[in-house]
């Protein structure tokens, strides 16, 4: 395992339907495929990128959805938070941004080599589902983040 910490800034996004309900990723650290998890679409910035021009590419690449950072609210959130992935530590900070849409056909297809090997699904989530569900989410306070947000 690499001790070398990685530093991250990152724009998530937090699509929400007409239903109240949030699209997450599901997918695994490839190094503990046994621990699935569900997390918010979102990545790091690119150079000279803001964190909402961040989200609002990482929703194309991760979802199809199109939009820009003038359409999206926030951030509604920001924090930071160490994980590990791959062996790796991370320290990420990660604004959190919300966007109203419609109903849209979520392709996976944008998304980068990595991460379509460790990506295998989406799913919309309402607040009380996720406090209710024991499957994993990240972050693990979405649930009243999300309540606050609105």
């Amino acid at each position: 395992m690499s001790t070398r910490t990685r530093h991250r800034v990152t724009g998530r996004l937090l699509p929400i339907d007409p239903g109240g309900r949030v699209l997450l990723l599901h997918g695994y650290d490839p190094s503990r495929r046994d621990q699935p998890f569900w997390f918010t679409v979102g990545g790091a910035i690119d150079d000279g990128e803001s964190t909402a021009q961040a989200a609002a590419r990482e929703a194309y690449e991760e979802t199809g959805l199109s939009v820009t950072a003038a359409d999206l609210v926030g951030p509604v959130w920001s924090a930071t938070t160490s994980f590990q992935f791959d062996g790796r530590s991370f320290v990420q900070e990660q604004d959190f941004y919300l966007v109203h849409v419609q109903p849209f056909e979520i392709t996976l297809d944008g998304m980068e080599e990595y991460e379509r090997g460790t990506v295998d699904g989406h799913g919309w989530w309402t607040p009380a589902e996720l406090t209710a569900t024991q499957e994993r989410y990240y972050p693990v306070d979405l649930p009243t983040r999300l309540r606050d947000a609105f």
